[in-house]
């Protein structure tokens, strides 16, 4: 039925399962049922039809069974992937004597095989030596950058389990994989790659360069340097891949682009795409530009943001890819800025608020505009009746300070009866617009009081009161003691607002810094701290140490692995210096 490849990989699937499920997770009967049958499917590593007995191999297991496949086989499509198997079986095996056969079998290939051959001969090297493609490098950039032997890499490189071959530039991506345990060789890699593409015009294989350049640069800060001069001469390249991908690298370097802002402006009316990701290039030129605070991305900014959601509620695209930031940052960066872009945001808020798949952002930019937002409070006022806008457009509110005092009965109207906590939400922004800090003290003080777990009432709110919360300062401070993770640093800003003292919400604060230098990644709860710690005005010499040694990271302080990871790494980057600018307690 033509089906004998499919079931082989069905075969090799099964104890793929069974060895990672582990010793006494299997059926009982497993083990003894395929030995039983491993004589009669060994066979298959000799079957007629090459292809069956490339998906035949991972059921070899034993080094020395693939040894001798290894001298058998002829195919060059089957001798491809067996010699990878072999490099991968090398690396569990406890036999000195066949590792070294296996590495003069490897060698061997390096010194006199075909190229693409050679550079499998790298990989299979590196399963059981890392350091393999580290001294390799020079033969791995040779013969992927060479577009002659671009076409064989299509007609031999096979893999068990995958439909068809790879193309050279998947080969690439899957060769740079190794060289992520020594970053420098990763980065030489990529350079003398994009290096090697302007050389010879080869536009796939300088599109595939820069998608590792990006990857690596997402781990690797200080990459940037290297890697901004050739994205930026890549600027004018002809293929449009290639300049969507070199925009959007400015992009994400930010201030650092700064020296290309004319060739990025000269590209804001380009409409090209690349075939897999979203935005035009000159939408990534436009953010670019925003980044460093062009001003030449301001005009119809806020138009061309909103203009991917016109046809659809929310963007598509894979995290590690490029592709378009979110509104909020593109916007919430841009205060300075806020009278120019106003109006775009008002007739957006005006036209498309309720429904709209923007609103909530754009209220959040407002709310990070503050002050320079108050022209925008018919708008938010507007949204205080809907239910899926009224906390947002609270918030915005009381961030544009007493300007917003008009609204402060329309915000107390908004309250959505069916959730306690937005009461006290309330409450705290009509006081904030005006209204009775009395009233909002005792209601939210009772809640903190009274109310169990998870949040134990609005305790962050309760600091912003300072010392008239001080009837509720020992609840405050039973909370920082006991609580959770995300409570405790929250009552200790509100204990320190309460008593104005630092100690002892200093030290609960930093015990948040130290995880994040040991290798931790509650970012979130770091960047809080630092903010909080910024507040407070004071850090001990123990923090103070361990945040000069984050700051020496060359990791981006980070779990994202996009756009994201660099803008963050930047915001908590910049919340370390204010934090390590205080006095030492």
């Amino acid at each position: 039925m033509g089906a004998r490849a499919t079931l082989v990989q069905l075969l090799t699937s099964l104890s793929e399962a069974a060895a990672e499920a582990g010793e006494g997770s299997e059926d009982a009967a497993w083990c003894e049922v395929w030995q039983r049958h491993r004589p009669r499917l060994l066979t298959l590593l000799a079957d007629p039809l090459p292809e069956v007995r490339r998906e035949a191999l991972p059921i070899a297991e034993c080094v020395d069974v693939l040894l001798e496949r290894w001298q058998a086989e002829t195919d060059p499509t089957v001798r491809l992937p067996t010699l990878l198997v072999l490099g991968t079986a090398t690396a569990g095996a406890d036999d000195a004597r066949a590792v070294e056969r296996v590495r003069e079998a490897v060698t061997g290939v390096l010194r006199t095989d075909t190229p693409v051959m050679r550079v499998a001969a790298v990989h299979s090297w590196a399963a059981f030596d890392p350091l393999a493609p580290v001294r390799e490098l020079d033969l791995l950039v040779e013969v992927l950058s060479d577009p002659a032997v671009r076409p064989q890499f299509e007609k031999l490189w096979f893999v068990p389990d995958i439909g068809g071959p790879l193309n050279r530039e998947g080969v690439l991506s899957w060769t740079a994989r190794p060289l992520e345990d020594a970053p420098q060789t990763a980065l030489s890699f990529v350079v003398r790659l994009v290096d090697a593409a302007r050389r010879t015009g080869d536009t796939l294989l300088c599109q595939a360069a820069l998608d590792e350049a990006w990857r690596l640069l997402v781990v690797m800060p200080s990459a940037a340097s290297a890697l901004l001069p050739h994205a930026g001469a890549l600027l004018c390249d002809p293929d449009d891949g290639v300049r969507y991908r070199a925009a959007h690298l400015l992009a994400v370097l930010g201030a650092r682009s700064a020296p290309y802002a004319d060739e990025l402006a000269a590209l804001l009316d380009d409409l090209a795409e690349d075939e897999f990701f979203e935005g035009t290039v000159g939408d990534h030129a436009r953010w670019a530009l925003t980044r460093m605070g062009d001003r030449r991305a301001l005009p119809e900014l806020v138009e061309r943001l909103y203009e991917p959601y016109r046809d659809q509620y929310t963007l598509g695209y894979c995290l590690s890819d490029p592709h378009l930031p979110e509104v909020e940052e593109v916007l919430a960066p841009l205060r300075a800025h806020a009278e120019i872009l106003l109006p775009g945001v008002r007739k957006l808020l005006r036209d498309d608020g309720k429904g709209g798949a923007l609103t909530c952002s754009f209220l959040n930019v407002l709310q990070a505009w503050g002050p320079a937002a108050a022209p925008a409070l018919p708008e938010v006022v507007a949204l205080l009746d809907d239910a899926r806008y009224s906390l947002y457009a609270v918030d915005a509110l009381v961030a544009m300070g007493p300007a917003a005092a008009s609204a402060e009965s329309a915000v107390r109207r908004c309250t959505v009866l069916d959730h306690s906590g937005n009461h006290h939400k309330v409450a705290w922004a009509a006081w904030r617009l005006g209204g009775d800090r009395d009233t909002a003290l005792r209601l939210i003080g009772e809640a903190v009081l009274t109310q169990e777990g998870p949040l134990y009432g609005p305790v962050d709110l309760l600091g912003d009161f300072g010392p008239a919360a001080a009837p509720y300062a020992d609840r405050v401070q039973q909370l920082m003691q006991h609580g959770d993770t995300w409570l405790r640093p929250r009552a200790a800003v509100a204990l320190w607002s309460i008593t104005g003292e630092p100690e002892p919400s200093v030290s609960v604060l930093e015990e948040y810094l130290p995880p994040i230098a040991h290798g931790g990644d509650s970012y979130g709860s770091f960047f809080y701290a630092l903010q909080a710690l910024a507040r407070i005005g004071t850090v001990s010499p123990a923090a103070r140490a361990v945040l000069s040694g984050v700051q020496g990271f060359d990791r981006p302080l980070s779990t994202y692995r996009d756009h994201r990871a660099v803008l963050q790494d930047e915001m908590i980057r910049s919340a370390i210096d204010d934090v390590l600018a205080l006095p030492c307690s």
